[in-house]
């Protein structure tokens, strides 16, 4: 991710500016068409600004400037990055700019947030955005505190006055602690943490998911639980013999990643699949990889059929196993979100009255196909904890149960799934178990900039406000805030995501009184093209109203479970209230005209799991809007949903505020 000119402070000021502009001008040609007239009066304008900003400072303190730095994932260029021991200047300048609108703001702030989430060499330094409007007025900068690490707030500045401001940074941001390393700086690795449609198109093409995790130090977690499913892959194959794995995780830990390694990665040179019993994973993925391929070059029909037998239906593959008897092609399956796998009792029951009847377990019938090859199989199940969101979903305790009526198997799983203390997270004893601590994921990579946020809404959905605020208080906020009126939840959302990140609204399925609220469809889960155009379609650039950028239509636990969005609103209703005095909460049923209390313990893990789902499925920032209820209307009681959001508040969710009005700017000051 280079610079289009580096150099210290020293060097810029001593060359010429036909010099600089010589080397700007030639790799402008070499990289897009530019109206050079116009791009060549802004880089001159922006050199002499900064020849005179840069007089004041040491020219021998190490510092060094760097021009049109290239991000790739906002594909655009920084105008400058200045680079101190101490800290990390962004400067964005609009040449011939009479104001600092919001575009402009948003555009600098975008900029110091991309380095701070995905440039390695950014991510423990502090980081100020500056946006220079060179012809605004000046204003009083209220410059920030000195950052251990991260970004500022936007600060605003014109030409005249971002000396003065530069040199008041550099004394306010000492080089103390770790310094910034300068000279490795523009050469560190800029890798964005992709989301899983991304990264199915990524390793599709056979990246590794080192290449595609973060640059996070943390990510080691991610690579390591990759790197040990390869060899005990190869080491099964080796020895000619079966086995089964089990990557267990929290929410947001990458599992789908690496499900979706072994698949494209090194098991698929085997022949493996990846199989979900979750509907809207496969349609969603296989779109993206459709598109991907299209893009690419290759015919749709081709592109739509090769990926059919790259990610199939968990159930077509269970009854096409069962239908023939014969062993399957692959000789490695993925099986993601393992644990929804059903019980005996529920396969009877839900194949009653298709053509291929169950009578057995799903583990039990998935162990069995796979176990006709002679010689060499693999399972790998990935395991998300307290995911289970419907009836009849048995849990890793159904596949053990079934592992031991199938002692041939190698079952290789983190220690922790022998002893949960949730009997249906609980694989139980096992003849030929293997303790593989590598296969558990306890670092999340979904949630960029809040590691300890399923830390938080375990202690939410555990009624823990206690417990809530002291993760709050020794780890720092939380990506969670909350809204009382549906239009704000819609603004907040538009004003964090804009036109770079992506937005939608989740819901519950059990959501049945936000009709009222003027919230009353919900997406079809299991209607691929909606689903495909929910996910990947845009609002923002194409005006697509199906798009989940648009704010119009939420999806439920069933469409998002497995896939994830940058900001997420969540619209919370009567399903899951709480009470006054009740430590619990109150987990309810729509029927009829009125809500009903479930006692049943199952159902209420299930609520509990749903909205464990719907609070973690952003990268960004989660919104939830709790409405204010109607006093008229019985089945929208305003005291329950005060409840509900004193609850929040008291855990530690922020209350939105309004967003400002934003006035676009004018296109000829964008440059």
């Amino acid at each position: 991710m280079p610079a289009w000119w580096s150099g210290t402070i020293h060097t810029f000021q001593a060359a010429s500016d036909e010099a600089l502009l010589d080397v700007l001008a030639h790799r402008a040609v070499q990289h897009f068409r530019v109206n050079e007239a116009t791009q060549l009066f802004a880089w001159r304008e922006q050199i002499s600004i900064l020849r005179r900003a840069l007089a004041g400072l040491a020219a021998d303190a190490g510092w060094r400037l760097l021009l049109e730095f290239e991000v790739p994932r906002l594909g655009g260029r920084i105008d400058a990055v200045l680079l101190l021991p101490g800290a990390i200047f962004v400067i964005e300048f609009k040449v011939g700019a009479c104001r600092h609108d919001g575009d402009a703001l948003r555009q600098t702030d975008d900029y110091a947030l991309d380095l701070q989430d995905f440039h390695a060499g950014s991510r423990r330094h502090p980081i100020v955005p500056i946006l220079v409007a060179t012809d605004a007025p000046s204003v009083a900068a209220e410059l920030p505190l000195p950052l251990s690490l991260g970004a500022a707030p936007v600060l605003r500045t014109n030409a005249a006055s971002l000396g003065e401001m530069l040199a008041a940074l550099s004394q306010r941001f000492p080089a103390a602690g770790m310094p910034l390393d300068i000279a490795g700086w523009e050469d560190a690795p800029y890798r964005p943490v992709p989301g899983v449609i991304d990264a199915a198109c990524g390793l599709y093409l056979r990246h590794d998911v080192r290449d595609i995790a973060s640059a996070r130090a943390d990510a080691e977690n991610l690579t390591r639980t990759a790197a040990r499913i390869d060899a005990i892959l190869r080491d099964t194959r080796a020895l000619n013999s079966k086995a089964i794995l089990f990557v267990s995780g929290i929410p947001g830990a990458g599992k789908t990643l690496c499900g979706l390694n072994a698949a494209f990665g090194t098991a698929g040179e085997a022949g493996a699949n990846f199989l979900t019993g979750n509907p809207t994973l496969v349609h969603v993925l296989r779109d993206a990889l459709v598109r991907d391929a299209v893009a690419r070059g290759t015919a749709r029909p081709a592109a739509r059929h090769r990926m059919e037998g790259v990610i199939q239906a968990l159930t077509r593959f269970r009854d096409d196993g069962v239908r023939t008897g014969a062993p399957p092609p692959e000789r490695v399956v993925v099986i993601d979100e393992a644990q929804r796998s059903w019980t005996r009792a529920q396969a009877i029951a839900k194949s009653r009255d298709r053509p291929v009847r169950l009578d057995r377990s799903e583990p039990a019938h998935l162990l069995d196909i796979m176990g006709r090859h002679e010689g060499f199989a693999a399972i790998l199940c990935l395991i998300g904890q307290g995911q289970e969101i419907h009836d009849g979903e048995g849990g890793l305790a159904c596949w053990g149960e079934a592992l031991r009526e199938r002692p041939g198997w190698m079952v290789h799983a983190a220690s922790a799934t022998l002893s949960d203390p949730e009997p249906r997270n609980r694989l139980g004893a096992l003849p030929r178990f293997h303790a593989e601590e590598a296969l558990h994921l306890d670092v999340p990579v979904r949630s960029l900039r809040h590691d300890h946020a399923p830390r938080w809404v375990d202690a939410v959905l555990r009624g823990d406000a206690a417990q809530a605020r002291a993760v709050v208080d020794t780890s720092g906020p939380v990506p969670f805030r909350l809204v009382r009126d549906l239009t704000l939840l819609r603004q907040t959302l538009r004003a964090s995501s804009r036109d770079v990140h992506r937005a939608g609204l989740v819901a519950s399925a059990g959501a049945k009184r936000l009709r009222a609220e003027g919230v009353g469809a919900e997406l079809p889960h299991t209607d691929a093209d909606a689903v495909a155009r929910w996910f990947l379609d845009s609002w923002h650039r194409d005006r697509d109203v199906r798009a989940s950028d648009a704010l119009e239509v939420p999806a439920t636990q069933f469409a998002v479970q497995g896939l994830e969005l940058d900001h997420v609103g969540l619209c919370w209703d009567g399903d899951l209230v709480r009470r006054s005095g009740r430590a619990a909460w109150d987990v309810r049923s729509f029927r009829g005209t009125r809500w009903q209390i479930a006692r049943d313990a199952d159902k209420i893990a299930w609520r509990l799991n749903t909205y464990r789902v719907l609070l973690t499925r952003a990268r960004y920032e989660t919104v939830i809007w709790v409405p204010r209820g109607d006093a008229d209307d019985p089945t929208r009681d305003p005291a329950l949903f005060d409840e509900v959001a004193d609850f929040l508040e008291r855990c530690g969710a922020r209350p939105a505020v309004p967003a400002a009005a934003v006035v676009p700017a004018p296109a000829s000051l964008l440059l």
